[in-house]
Parts: structure tokens; C-alpha cells; sequence
């Protein structure tokens, strides 16, 4: 009975976020155009990191990991970053654009390790 009370509440609030839309949009550098709205931002940074993670933000720019269009943009993050950040890496961070910069949450980045993304070698 518990089991079956328990799939009824999430067949709802399933329903409920496929209909009202619950998702965060998506979007690589090159779409974003001037959204002010809450999105994902996925893109590979470039360019010199600089400032600092907790004061006055990072400051770094991101274009398309795809690498189908040299446009950028700017980004402002506060706080934590893994090890693996760093110049070249694929990141997502979560935000909206102000001003002509991406504000990105405190601590929505997210950096992509490329190498679990790679096929694996053959031996031979």
C-alpha cells in the first residue's frame, strides 16, 4: 500500500514538471543572445582566469565546446571550483545574463573531465 501511495505521488509530480515546464533551458554560448532568464550555460572556458573565487568572483569567458562559433561570453562566478577547473575545460554554470555578463549561482559550476568522456584506448 505504501509502495503504491508513493508511485502515485511521483506519476503527479512527474506530470506536474512535464507540464509546467520545470527544466532549467540549456544553452551553449552562441544561443544565449540577450536571456536574462534563469539557464544552464555549457561551454569551454578560454581566455586567462582571473579574479577571485569568493570576493569579487571569478572571471572568465566561455565559447561553444563544439568550437562552431568564436563567440563568447563573459563570466562572473562566486564560489567553490574543483581541481579540474582551468583553462580549456567544459564547464556548466547556472545563471542569467546582467548587463552583458552571465551571473552564474554560487555554486552551480559544474567542470566536465574529458577524459571520462574519451574512448577508451585499445591495447594491443
Amino acid at each position: 500500500m505504501i509502495a503504491l501511495s508513493v508511485a502515485a505521488v511521483l506519476a503527479v509530480f512527474l506530470l506536474y514538471t512535464s507540464i509546467a515546464g520545470g527544466g532549467t533551458p540549456a544553452l551553449a554560448p552562441s544561443e544565449l543572445g540577450l536571456r536574462t532568464d534563469r539557464v544552464s550555460l555549457g561551454g569551454k572556458v578560454v581566455g586567462p582566469i582571473t579574479g577571485d573565487q569568493y570576493r569579487s568572483g571569478l572571471r572568465f569567458r566561455l565559447r561553444d565546446i563544439s568550437g562552431g562559433s568564436e563567440q563568447t561570453v563573459r563570466v562572473v562566478y562566486r564560489g567553490s571550483v574543483s581541481d579540474q577547473f582551468k583553462a580549456g575545460r567544459d564547464v556548466v554554470v547556472t545563471g542569467g545574463l546582467r548587463d552583458g555578463t552571465f551571473v552564474a549561482v554560487p555554486g552551480s559550476l559544474i567542470t566536465k573531465c574529458p577524459s571520462k568522456y574519451a574512448p577508451e584506448k585499445q591495447s594491443s
